[in-house]
């Protein structure tokens, strides 16, 4: 762990981790071997990043020149990352969300949205324990989803800005 990085409390940080400068994670998270997370990346409580995921920090890495900028990336409370992943800087994983193993991420994924693929695409949305959930009403997402194994009930409405997205319960 390099100085200046915050670590919550109860974390649990595997075997060969590292974590950069200016790194803040947060309480309740979970990182397993083989990840390193540079500075720009932002884990909020109760977060998963699964084995040998990659974070990026810089948009236009090279070997030379001194003028590279950090480039923020956010995962959002509750959000796990499957093993093998591939996290592109500047994205923000809602709050909720998971990213399917071997995945590359390069746009926001919508709170409670499971993605895969890479490109990583939306192809399901799942409860806080990471049940897919099942629309109440097939051709009208907005009426809400339904989880059926925990009975959970999510209605999302998504904006362009990840920021204002909601989900509600």
């Amino acid at each position: 762990m390099r100085e200046n990085a915050i670590i919550g409390e109860d974390c649990t940080i595997s075997k060969d981790v590292y974590i950069d400068f200016g790194v803040t994670v947060g309480n309740r998270v979970k990182i397993q071997n083989g990840v390193s997370v540079y500075h720009g990346v932002v884990l909020e409580d109760d977060t998963f990043v699964g084995p040998h995921v990659s974070f990026t920090n810089d948009a236009t890495p090279r070997a030379f020149g001194s003028d590279w900028e950090v480039i923020p990336t956010f995962v959002r409370r509750g959000a796990a990352i499957g093993a093998n992943s591939t996290i592109v800087c500047g994205v923000t994983l809602g709050p909720y969300s998971m990213v399917g193993a071997g995945s590359t991420v390069a746009n926001d994924v919508p709170p409670h949205a499971l993605v895969v693929g890479s490109p990583a695409r939306v192809v399901a949305h799942i409860c806080r324990r990471g049940h897919k959930m099942d629309p109440e009403t097939p051709l009208d997402y907005l009426s809400g989803y339904c989880c059926k194994k925990c009975g959970e009930i999510l209605r999302v409405s998504y904006v362009l800005d990840i920021s204002q997205s909601t989900a509600a319960f």
